[in-house]
């Protein structure tokens, strides 16, 4: 079975008077591997802290919650939640919401230009939780042209239910156009999640997106085809995700797997790359610009490198909305910097040795110190991989490679129809994922 990142149920109606609204929970990734808790997720700030604090991981994930976030917040996105979220920017606990303003009926009684508002400055508050991340301001700027495309309908209808001296005879009409916007927005989103499933699968799921899954979509793909002997994957300081994320979905799933410290990436390519067939390095992707250059989680820089000097293939692996056409190099893209408690300290749950010999784990988890009080520190959360080092960017439509400049061009790919051939090994170039480890 299939680890599912995102719970959403839909709601037949957006009607202010409809007691059954849409529901959104999130696997709680920052308690895995040790519990699998889901996080119900019923406010704008609610959303935002989940997405900042990476209880939710992963680009193309990070988009459909902000989106789904925004949905079943729905009709009740009032004047409460800007309180909130402006209480949120001046350091409260953005974590737990307003409660006072949870119950209260606004959005629903909105026309088309306060619906149109609403959900356009809900979508720019939550840009601001990971701004590396393009799939969210994919996300929002699709979204926000399905809005204005719902406005420009709903304005048409309301014109013509206007009396003859130019008044509105009915205010209904405004909060039925509003309704109208906010049904657009909603269907939107929940077909950015279905689209989600559909793209991610044809890479090749993960806890990272809503679905297969990219990098470790491709390894999956690779396992059921019987074509792989056995993964590598680090431990990704300083946040952990390869241990505590990967490895746990590549244990649920029963693939061959050992993990290593990021420290040990060149020892194991200089030791074991031959004996082992090592074929190649498969990352995943937070933003491609349009050169190819990636920015992914802080490491994969070096990855390139280490695997351009040991004649390793460096893939990337990536649905077409990572791709960001109007960032043209990777000295463009924004870095996001962490917090430095997350270098640190670390955390988990305690074990306990018993007087049999035995281990027990606390239920609970606990902070760590793992360095000198003062320590000074710089957290960036990504680093940009020049595409000269990248040899593929394996997408929902094949594997993109470089022309005979050595070149990417990526313009192309968003002409393109799904391939339903394989994406991986086939095109020239490519390493035979038969021959690998």
């Amino acid at each position: 079975m299939v680890l599912q990142p995102i719970l959403y149920t839909p709601s037949p109606s957006l009607s202010a008077s409809n007691p059954s609204r849409p529901t959104l929970k999130i696997l709680n990734q920052l308690l895995l591997p040790h519990r699998s808790i889901y996080v119900p997720l019923t406010t704008l700030s609610e959303t935002w802290y989940a997405i900042r604090s990476m209880q939710v991981r992963g680009a193309p994930a990070i988009a459909i919650v902000a989106a789904l976030g925004v949905a079943v917040t729905l009709p009740t996105l009032n004047d409460s939640e800007e309180e909130e979220r402006e209480a949120g920017d001046e350091g409260g606990d953005v974590g737990k919401g307003n409660e006072e303003g949870k119950g209260r009926e606004g959005g629903g009684g909105s026309s088309a230009e306060e619906a149109e508002k609403n959900i356009l400055q809900a979508l720019d508050y939550l840009l601001t939780a990971r701004p590396t991340a393009v799939n969210l301001a994919d996300a929002a700027g699709k979204l926000g042209r399905v809005v204005r495309r719902a406005v420009a309908t709903a304005a048409s209808a309301v014109d013509a239910d206007a009396d003859a001296s130019g008044e509105y005879r009915l205010s209904g009409a405004r909060v039925a156009a509003g309704n109208v916007v906010y049904e657009a927005y909603v269907a939107a989103a929940e077909k950015m999640l279905v689209d989600d499933l559909r793209d991610n699968e044809n890479i090749g799921r993960s806890l990272a997106t809503a679905g297969y899954g990219t990098a470790l979509g491709v390894v999956r793909s690779l396992h059921a085809r019987q074509a792989l002997k056995h993964a590598y994957y680090t431990e990704t300081r300083p946040y952990n995700q390869g241990s505590r994320l990967t490895g746990y979905e590549l244990i649920h799933d029963g693939i061959p797997a050992t993990l290593i410290t990021d420290s040990m990436a060149a020892a194991l390519l200089q030791r074991r790359g031959h004996p082992e067939n090592i074929f190649a390095v498969v990352v995943g992707a937070d933003r491609v610009s349009a050169n190819g250059d990636t920015a992914n989680k802080i490491g994969t820089y070096a990855l390139a490198i280490l695997a351009r000097y040991h004649n390793v293939k460096f893939l990337v692996a990536a649905p077409r909305t990572t791709i960001d056409l109007n960032t043209k190099s990777g000295s463009e893209i924004v870095i996001e910097e962490r917090p430095s408690l997350e270098m640190t300290m670390m955390k988990g749950p305690v074990i306990r040795q018993l007087e049999d010999g035995t281990s027990h784990m606390d239920a609970e988890t606990e902070a760590v110190s793992i360095a000198a009080e003062g320590t000074q520190v710089w957290n960036p959360a990504f680093d940009v991989t020049p595409a000269a080092l990248i040899d593929g960017i394996i997408t929902e439509v094949g594997v993109i490679e470089k022309g005979e400049d050595g070149e990417f061009s990526l313009d192309h790919i968003f002409t393109k129809q799904e391939s339903h051939s394989d994406p991986i090994g086939a095109k020239k170039g490519m390493p035979n994922p038969t021959e690998g480890p």
